[in-house]
């Protein structure tokens, strides 16, 4: 048996939880470090990049789900310790307020935890889906659970950023509190029975990682749709850490207002891949090539804009923000659903380890991105405005972007990148 639609549609609250609990990590807590604490923006770019850094055992979570064992426990267990991280983070912010030190400690502990549970959980359901989805509902599912965690994202930002104002440290950590609880226990739900109605034929125990992980690697199209993961969510990733600060500073938003930002990009994001789904999966518009390509042009002009209108001093972040997201929805889910078609094909029984594979040039990609953007906006504003300084790493974004696009056309299929997710008749 394969998952049925509901069965997907459960996994996607799984990825909403996640989205929900990492949105808080990424954006709200870097926000308040960088402004409200005064800290420099490498710090939270630093701790970022050590959650995503840790991801890279993604591969091995995966080659562990090839062999068909627990894939329930490494995810509902992940998303177990990813709650008390991210818990953690929150109680960390008063500390490192008070001593910097015994707050840096626990921050590197915290976001620790972020990266195993992310890497545990994350990779375990994308082997989950990967594996025991039919090949003509894999791009359609990447649709359906993407757009849920989107969603999660774009509510939970919009929701904290309301309740947050005013801002109190001891408001924060019992807000974050509810956000994990809700969400481990959403997770609980939406896996319980799934894994055992699903026929996963597990990888003979003589097989080791290793062996299995050069498998993959040696598989062209494998290896360059790696390299094109990399470059183009270091392209997505390098603003994450930068534009509640650039808000902030520029534009003299409150904490809220920052959050409430980000709420509306993610919301942006969901529409985005609203459109591709709708377009790509139900209507057959485009190959996924072209939306990835589209994707990539049309955020590279959105991060442009946004670089502008902070230099003319034009109050006009939120819709430009919006735009960024939507265009950035429309390459996530056309690169996701090019992802899930390729992780079926090669060698059989390796849809997990490939899954891995991407997923840790991904996490790779944006702990890197991230940090970069938060680096260089630190040297830069020692020499120039803080409008010009943002805008600069904005516009350096936005270039990426363009090889990215260059990139996608080259190593994405016209017809083998079709979409896949076009539902059978009498389904």
């Amino acid at each position: 048996m394969t998952l049925s639609w509901i069965s997907i549609v459960r996994l996607g609250f799984v990825q909403m939880a996640l989205g929900a609990i990492v949105v808080l990590t990424t954006s709200t807590l870097n926000r308040l470090m960088v402004v409200e604490l005064l800290l420099p923006a490498v710090l939270p770019g630093l701790l970022v990049a050590l959650h995503y850094g840790i991801q890279i055992t993604r591969p091995s979570w995966g080659f562990l789900s090839d062999k068909g064992g627990r894939r329930t426990l490494f995810i509902v267990g992940g998303m177990g310790v990813l709650g008390l991280g991210a818990w953690l983070a929150a109680a960390a912010i008063p500390v490192l307020e008070a001593r910097f030190g015994a707050g840096l400690a626990l921050s590197i502990f915290a976001y620790t935890l972020i990266g195993l549970g992310v890497g545990a959980s994350g990779t375990s359901l994308l082997a989950l889906l990967a594996t025991a989805t039919a090949p003509h509902r894999r791009a359609a599912a990447a649709t359906i659970t993407w757009l849920m965690m989107v969603f999660g994202i774009a509510v939970t930002a919009a929701t904290v950023g309301a309740f947050l104002d005013p801002y109190s440290p001891a408001r924060l950590i019992q807000i974050v509190g509810i956000v994990v609880l809700l969400a481990f226990g959403v997770t609980c739900l939406a896996v319980a029975g799934v894994e055992r109605r699903v026929a996963v034929r597990p990888e003979p125990e003589t097989a080791s990682f290793r062996e299995g992980f050069a498998q993959v690697w040696g598989e062209r199209r494998a290896r360059n749709f790696t390299l094109f993961v990399f470059l183009s969510m270091t392209a997505y990733f390098m603003q994450e850490l930068i534009l509640e600060p650039y808000a902030g500073l520029v534009f003299s938003f409150t904490p809220g207002q920052s959050t409430a930002l980000s709420g509306a990009q993610n919301g942006g994001v969901f529409l985005g891949m609203l459109t591709v789904g709708i377009a790509a999966t139900g209507l057959r518009i485009g190959s996924l090539r072209a939306w990835v390509v589209a994707g990539c042009v049309g955020s590279a002009a959105a991060l442009a804009a946004i670089a502008g209108i902070g230099a003319a001093g034009i109050n006009a972040l939120v819709p430009a923000a919006v735009a960024l997201g939507i265009f950035n929805g429309i390459f996530a889910v056309a690169a996701i659903g090019s992802m899930m078609g390729l992780a079926g094909e090669g060698r059989g029984r390796r849809e997990g380890t490939r899954m891995g594979l991407w997923g840790a040039a991904q996490a790779i990609a944006a702990g890197f991105g991230g940090l970069l953007g938060a680096a260089i906006a630190d040297l830069l504003r020692t020499q120039m405005t803080d409008a010009s300084a943002f805008g600069t790493v904005f516009a350096a974004e936005a270039l990426l972007f363009l090889v990215a696009a260059a990139m996608a056309a080259r190593v994405l299929d016209a017809g083998r990148s079709a979409p896949a997710g076009q539902l059978v008749p009498g389904e």
